[in-house]
């Protein structure tokens, strides 16, 4: 049995590990939080790269560490019904609801919204229902895009990019140092950094696609689930550090973007009115282009994945081919309400299941001190997801939060809960339910041994 991966594999691991984590997506928020931020961008940045790429990490390790065959099987620690629920919510989350519509509405947004400012929704109808029909069509067949794609397209996507990067650092727009930060980041700049890195998923991503990572190292020759973990996070480094590097200069370029342009709207208007600045009309038909089959790929493997994994859930469905079906019909009606609503909407949401997924996460890769207890589990989830209920109503837009007169719940929280200003109020619940877990964990420990 072998200890550790050679340096090849580990390479191999990790640009496995880039290919499922980066895609166009996480290149809107970076920039965006970037003409937020202004000079107050380092702390935020150094949030953002917290939940942006160490928690992906730590949930694929988790995985390895925990022993466990799936998402499924880890939260099931907690119960079975619980783990249905949580995993239904992931998928659907990272799936149909946010992040497949969001793959469509990215490569729009960044090269033919500014074509048509005036033709109302009909363009982008158009682009999304030839989008998913492409995707529909390769995700029952989709060996060989993925392949074609990843191996030649994800390339090009990031050579555009550091050409674009790099242009734009080199004769900057404006000097960090000038740009006064945005209202929200005025103060707690790493916090709003921290929340932001939820929009890029890929914490939920690393829980639901991990076990990907961890058969690949066993099928290497590593099982022993400290080493399997070790050997992940060994090849996350590499990942870790391209992502990390990608981040911080597309951060700093929409820093300095404000001395031209005005904060945008979203990331992908910022995207195009930098390359378009940086390179004219070519430059963002090249980015619309590269994006767009970045986009595709990552629409093509999320819809594949939640089919098959329904399917797994729910074997008495009719099958794959109804869940990539109604999996991409239901994604091309999301993504018409377009780019600003998807992440507006799913920001509450990430708000709800990102501390379930950290917990969760934590839990497993510290299982060993407790024994995995049940009650340690059932202690930490439960104080976790009541107050994330919390945050993910303070997450709403503010007119539901008004039509549903919610404004007495945030005042209430905001009062009794630490933390939660910043978004963050479930950190002190969860701690309080760690420590009576292993209370209950040590007197019925004691018990048995009497």
């Amino acid at each position: 049995m072998k200890e550790k991966l050679s340096f090849k594999q580990s390479v191999t691991v990790a640009s496995m590990l880039f290919g499922m984590f980066f895609g166009a997506g996480n290149l809107i928020f970076p920039v965006h939080m970037g003409q937020l931020a202004g000079s107050n961008v380092w702390p935020a940045i150094i949030g953002f790269i917290i939940t942006g790429v160490g928690l992906p990490l730590l949930g694929v390790a988790a995985l390895g560490v925990s022993r466990s065959d799936g998402l499924k099987q880890l939260s099931a620690r907690t119960g079975k019904a619980y783990s249905y629920f949580f995993t239904c919510a992931l998928y659907l989350t990272i799936g149909p609801f946010f992040a497949i519509p969001r793959c469509a509405t990215v490569p729009f947004a960044v090269g033919l919204a500014p074509l048509f400012p005036s033709a109302g929704a009909l363009p982008l109808a158009v682009f999304t229902f030839v989008f998913f029909a492409v995707v529909l069509f390769f995700s029952l067949k989709p060996n060989g895009i993925l392949t074609w794609i990843g191996k030649v397209l994800n390339p090009v996507f990031l050579v555009f990019l550091a050409v674009l990067v790099l242009r734009a650092l080199i004769s900057p727009l404006a000097p960090v140092s000038s740009v006064t930060p945005d209202a929200s980041y005025q103060s707690g700049a790493f916090f709003r950094g921290f929340l932001e890195g939820y929009n890029t998923m890929d914490a939920l991503a690393g829980l639901a696609f991990g076990i990907v990572v961890v058969n690949v190292i066993r099928s290497l020759g590593v099982n022993e689930p400290g080493a399997v973990a070790a050997s992940t996070i060994r090849s996350g480094v590499f990942t870790c550090a391209i992502m990390a590097v990608i981040y911080i200069a597309v951060t700093v370029v929409g820093v300095q973007s404000r001395g031209l342009f005005e904060i945008s709207e979203n990331g992908g208007i910022a995207l195009a009115d930098i390359s378009s600045h940086y390179f004219g009309r070519g430059g963002t038909v090249i980015l619309t282009v590269t994006v767009a089959f970045a986009c595709l790929k990552t629409a093509i493997g999320l819809v594949t994945s939640c089919a098959k994994s329904f399917t797994e859930m729910f074997p008495r469905s009719p099958g794959y081919r109804f869940w990539a079906i109604l999996f991409s019909v239901f994604s091309f009606l999301i993504a018409n309400v377009g780019l600003t609503a998807i992440i507006e909407y799913a920001i509450p949401v990430l708000m709800f299941l990102y501390p379930l997924a950290i917990t969760l996460i934590l839990l497993s890769l510290f299982g060993r001190f407790f024994g995995y207890d049940r009650a340690v589990y059932v202690s930490v989830t439960a104080f976790t997801l009541f107050a994330a209920i919390f945050d993910l109503i303070a997450a709403l837009p503010q007119g539901v939060k008004d039509a549903l007169s919610l404004g007495v719940v945030t005042d209430a929280a905001a009062k009794y809960l630490p933390l939660y200003s910043l978004g963050l109020g479930w950190i002190c619940p969860a701690a309080v339910g760690l420590a009576l877990g292993i209370v209950l964990h040590i007197t019925r420990k004691s018990k048995k041994t009497v």
